[in-house]
């Protein structure tokens, strides 16, 4: 297969009739990006709306042979589907289609594979994926055989077919005791960050609001180097590994600035275990800046996403600020004396009302 053509993809929805709170369009959209993401190319989308997903199948007879006929006329390389299958569903959808069949969990494990680059983050992203696979392995016979065959299959956590159960259990064990290792490391490093008097200051937010756009601009107004310090574009996902910098302005406050994953609906509770650790780092900042993108349509959902992870995770709602971005695309933004902050990190508007802001609360 010719690595740089986009794998072909039919994307399968099931809008229920009982989850009226619950934006399907979005979430559908939002998997077409996730799919653009991995590499993939959108071919088609399926959708049907029930009572309740199929047990077996998880859409129904009929809906499956229109995907079926759908299949046969345009070939695809895989299809994904827009919620986590059940080992059962997985196994019966590869013998009715004869495709690989991956669900929303397994994209998103595989754009981690491809992004993770320290040491940890490759350890974290693998031990998510075969906590994923583990209890799937009957049901992955076409996934499994079709070894490098992109989307679904990629990363660290890829395994030949003929690799069992109680390798997986091993490879398990083996990681968490890797991972505690590192862990350890973070937390002597924290302690002599807390020591030094030094403030933490983390950016957290869905995926793709800005948070890596608003670190580079912060390091260039206040990093020794002026200049961005991390890659960041409009794929989901670009920031994996957490990149800290201390940056100073101008009458010599000094803060340690971190940059963090993205949250995004449904997000395998397998990877949030896996990053656990990375994750209460995070949390344990001085102050959280939530970023924002006030130009997308959905905000408000993603707000409603963005705290409920951080209430999980335990976070203080009184350390947490509420950070606009994008707003040069508001006709009319605020002044910036509310609670929350307006900024763009593309033109550096309201950047100078963040920094102020940041030295009430900390110094």
């Amino acid at each position: 297969m010719n690595d740089n053509k986009p794998e072909k993809a039919i994307l399968v929805g099931v809008e229920l009739k009982s989850d009226a709170g619950f934006n399907f369009q979005a979430s559908l959209q939002e998997l077409q990006a996730l799919t653009e993401a991995a590499g993939g190319e959108v071919a088609a989308v399926l959708v049907q709306s029930r009572e309740r997903v199929h047990g077996a199948t998880y859409i129904g007879k009929g809906k499956l042979e229109e995907l079926k006929h759908l299949a046969a006329e345009l070939e695809p390389d895989l299809i994904i589907f827009d919620n986590e299958l059940s080992p059962v569903q997985l196994r019966n959808l590869e013998e009715a289609l004869n495709i690989k069949i991956i669900d929303r969990t397994m994209l998103i494990l595989d754009i981690f594979s491809q992004r993770a680059k320290s040491n940890e983050g490759i350890l974290q992203v693998e031990l998510a994926r075969l906590q994923y696979q583990l209890p799937r392995l009957t049901g992955q016979g076409v996934t499994l055989s079709r070894l490098g065959a992109g989307i679904g299959t990629r990363g660290s956590g890829e395994q030949k077919l003929e690799l069992d159960r109680r390798y997986i259990r091993q490879r398990i064990q083996d990681i968490k005791k890797r991972m505690q290792k590192v862990e350890n490391t973070r937390k002597l490093h924290r302690v002599q960050r807390q020591r030094s008097g030094m403030k933490q200051v983390s950016l957290v937010g869905y995926t793709n609001a800005g948070k890596s756009s608003l670190f580079n601009t912060l390091c260039q107004t206040g990093h020794r180097s002026k200049t961005a310090q991390v890659k960041a574009d409009q794929q989901l996902f670009r920031t994996l590994d957490t990149t800290i910098r201390k940056i100073r302005w101008a009458d010599q406050k000094e803060i340690l600035l971190t940059d963090t994953v993205g949250f995004i609906q449904n997000l395998p509770h397998h990877l949030v275990a896996a990053f656990k650790s990375t994750l209460e780092e995070v949390i344990e900042a001085d102050l959280l800046l939530h970023v924002v993108d006030i130009s997308d349509p959905d905000a408000a959902d993603k707000i409603e996403v963005v705290e409920k992870v951080l209430w999980e995770l335990g976070a203080d709602s009184d350390r947490i600020v509420t950070v606009f971005n994008k707003s040069d695309l508001l006709q009319d933004p605020p002044d910036n004396s509310g609670p929350a902050i307006y900024v763009s990190a593309r033109t550096g508007q309201g950047i100078d009302d963040l920094l102020k802001r940041l030295e009430i609360i900390l110094f």
